[in-house]
Order: structure tokens, then C-alpha cells, then sequence
């Protein structure tokens, strides 16, 4: 990977995520860079790092979630992007969720479901881990609901999505969003500044 391929390292649970996923189209078109989507199951990294999810260690912690809404606000206002609507059925299991964004890639529609499952879970926030609520959803989205969450009990994809998460926890992850360039890891929507900065000085 060049210094100029940024890395996100994703799962769909994650607001956060789905905030950075909207920030990074206007930063690829002012860098010229192009993001890497790593699809990723949040709670194996939580599991394989004793880390445990904003909800439950914000909660009961004075000022400290008044404050993470504050900056979720700066970020929105930095980046132009739309507020998500909390989800809700949050937390939602996003484990076939995840899976079937490793189907989509073989199936050469990875872009298209990434949309649309970001879509799903945080726009038009719906019960994704429900089964039927999740192929409804993703057919409505131009997608082969059925077919890609039937994919993603293979034992291939399953594979290859502990491989990412065994990969992330690897380089050093411990949460969603979390971003390489290079060797070096940036976690939180907010670095996407930083990266923003490093990667439009890189071919300088």
C-alpha cells in the first residue's frame, strides 16, 4: 500500500463509521486518494481486545457524552455531511451484516451494498439483523438481498472476514472507524482531518 491509499476499516454498527463513509467521497475528490474499504466485525475486535462499545462506557459518565455529541456536531459541520438517525434497534448484530459485505465484494457489488447497508442502518434506520427486514431492505436498494445474505454462510466468506478482523486487531485496532496510511493507524472519524492533511502532502 502507498502512503496515498488510505485504509477504513468498517462495520455497519458503527455510526461513527457511517459518518466517516459519508466525509470521505469530497476528501477523495480533494486528494485524488482513494479508500480501501476493509470490512471488519466490531464485536470480534471488541471481543479480542476487552474493549466494550461508546454505549456502554459513555454511559452514567457526567459531561462525557454531552461531549462526544458536541464533536460528532464539529465533524458534521466540517465535513458537510448529513446527521445520522439514531437507529432503534441499536445495537444492532451486524455479524451477517458483515459477512454478506465480504459476499458482495465476490459478487462485484461491494460498493452498491456498502450504500446501502450504511443507508439501512443509519438513514433509514431499520432492524438489519432482523433477517427478512434485511433482504426487504437491501432489495429495495437494487440488490440481491436474498442471494448475498444466502453467500455469506459460506464458509469462504466467514473466513475471510475473521481474517480482516484477526488483521485489524493485528495492526493495532481496538475499535470502528479505525484508518491505516501506510503504517500508521488514525482511530475516530475526527483524524480524518490528519489523514486528509498526510495524504495531500504525500506526493509532494
Amino acid at each position: 500500500m502507498t502512503r496515498t491509499s488510505p485504509q477504513f476499516l468498517f462495520d455497519f454498527g458503527s455510526p461513527n463509521a457511517f459518518l466517516s463513509h459519508e466525509a470521505i467521497p469530497a476528501i477523495e475528490a480533494r486528494t485524488g486518494a482513494k479508500f480501501e474499504y476493509l470490512p471488519v466485525l466490531l464485536g470480534g475486535i471488541f471481543k479480542a481486545t476487552n474493549n466494550r462499545s461508546p454505549a456502554e462506557t459513555l454511559a452514567g459518565v457526567k459531561n462525557k457524552r454531552e461531549f462526544h455529541a458536541i464533536e460528532t456536531e464539529r465533524f458534521i459541520k466540517r465535513f458537510k455531511v448529513k446527521p445520522f438517525v439514531m437507529n432503534p434497534f441499536f445495537p444492532v448484530n451486524t455479524l451477517n451484516l458483515m459477512r454478506a459485505a465480504i459476499a458482495a465484494q465476490l459478487e462485484g457489488v461491494f460498493e452498491r451494498y456498502v450504500e446501502a447497508a450504511f443507508h439501512h442502518m443509519w438513514v433509514e434506520p431499520k432492524k438489519m439483523d432482523d433477517p427478512e427486514v434485511a433482504i426487504a431492505a437491501l432489495n429495495a436498494s437494487g440488490l440481491d438481498g436474498a442471494k448475498l445474505l444466502t453467500r455469506a454462510q459460506e464458509p469462504e466468506v466467514k473466513a475471510r472476514l475473521v481474517a480482516n478482523t484477526q488483521y485489524a486487531v493485528e495492526r493495532g485496532a481496538f475499535g470502528s472507524p479505525t484508518f491505516y496510511v501506510g503504517d500508521e493507524m488514525f482511530y475516530g472519524k475526527e483524524q480524518l482531518r490528519e489523514i486528509e492533511e498526510l495524504i495531500s502532502g504525500a506526493g509532494r
